[in-house]
C-alpha cells in the first residue's frame, strides 16, 4: 500500500514499515496523513501474517503536530480531537509498534510515537509538547502518556513549559529509550523487530495485551479529563492569535 502521505511495505518476513511522508506538510496530521495511517493501521489489523510494525518518518521529520487548519477549527468549537482516534493507533494496534523517530516529534506527533511499545529517538532531532505555546492544555492522551513513558518530573516540564528538547537533551535527562545519531534509528529499530518476529505471534499479541492492558483502559477518562480542559482554554481569542503567529499568518 502506498499514498502520497503514506507508504507501507512488508521489508522482512512478519516485519511491516509504515513510513510517514506528507512532504508537501511536514508530517503534520494532515487529512491525507490521517486517512494514510487509518488505513495501514486497518490493513495491519485485518493482516494475520504480520507480527511487528515499525513507524517511522522521512528525512528530518517524524511527525509535527496538529496543521493550522486543524487547531484554528479546533478552536473554533468545530470537533474534538478524539473525532478520530489516531494518537492511539499504535496502543491499539495488536501487535507491537516500533516507533522509529529518526526525525523531529512536535506536539500530538511527539505524543503519537510515544504510545508504540518500543521508542527510539534521534539524538539531533527535536521533540516538544509544544501545546502550551498555543495557549490551550495538552490533547491526544499527552497528560497520561509523558508521565507513563518519560517519568513524572520531565514530563511536569515539557508539558508546562512546552520547550523544545533535542534528543541528546532527553538522554541526558535519562529517558528509558535509545537515543542514536539519525542514519542509525532505522537500523537500529529494524533489528529490534527481526528479534521480535522470531517469536511466535500468539505470544507477541498475549504479551502486549498484558503490558498495555492498564493504559488501554485508562485512555478513556484520560481523553475526556483533556477534552473538559480543552472546553476551558482552546477558545480564548489569545490562542487564535498564537496559532496564526506561530504559523506565520
Amino acid at each position: 500500500m502506498e499514498s502520497n502521505a503514506v507508504a507501507m511495505q512488508e521489508i522482512a518476513p512478519s516485519v511491516v514499515q509504515i513510513t510517514m511522508q506528507d512532504r508537501e506538510n511536514k508530517n503534520t496530521f494532515s487529512q491525507g496523513l490521517i486517512a494514510g495511517l487509518l488505513d495501514a493501521f486497518q490493513r495491519i489489523r485485518s493482516k494475520s501474517t504480520y507480527k511487528v510494525v515499525i513507524l517511522t518518518g522521512y528525512d528530518n521529520y517524524f511527525c509535527s503536530g496538529g496543521t493550522q487548519e486543524g487547531l484554528l477549527m479546533l478552536h473554533e468549537g468545530h470537533g474534538k480531537f478524539s473525532d478520530v482516534n489516531i494518537y492511539s493507533a499504535p496502543l491499539d494496534c495488536e501487535i507491537p509498534v516500533i516507533a522509529a523517530m529518526q526525525g523531529h516529534g512536535i506536539g500530538g506527533g511527539f505524543v503519537f510515537g510515544l504510545f508504540a511499545d518500543c521508542v527510539v529517538l534521534s539524538r539531533e532531532s527535536v521533540y516538544t509538547t509544544n501545546f502550551m505555546k498555543y495557549g490551550f492544555t495538552p490533547g491526544m492522551g499527552a497528560t497520561y502518556i509523558l508521565p507513563k513513558k518519560l517519568g513524572i518530573g520531565l514530563a511536569e516540564e515539557m508539558l508546562l513549559s512546552a520547550r523544545t528538547f533535542r534528543g541528546g537533551d532527553l538522554q541526558k535527562r535519562g529517558i528509558p529509550f535509545p537515543v542514536l545519531p539519525r542514519n542509525e534509528v532505522l537500523e537500529y529499530s529494524r533489528h529490534l523487530a527481526r528479534d521480535l518476529a522470531e517469536k511466535p505471534r500468539v505470544s507477541l499479541v498475549t504479551l502486549k495485551s498484558h503490558l498495555v492492558a492498564e493504559m488501554r483502559a485508562s485512555m478513556p477518562g484520560i481523553v475526556e479529563q483533556e477534552i473538559a480542559m480543552h472546553d476551558q482554554t482552546f477558545h480564548q481569542p489569545e490562542v487564535k492569535e498564537r496559532i496564526q503567529s506561530a504559523f506565520g499568518k
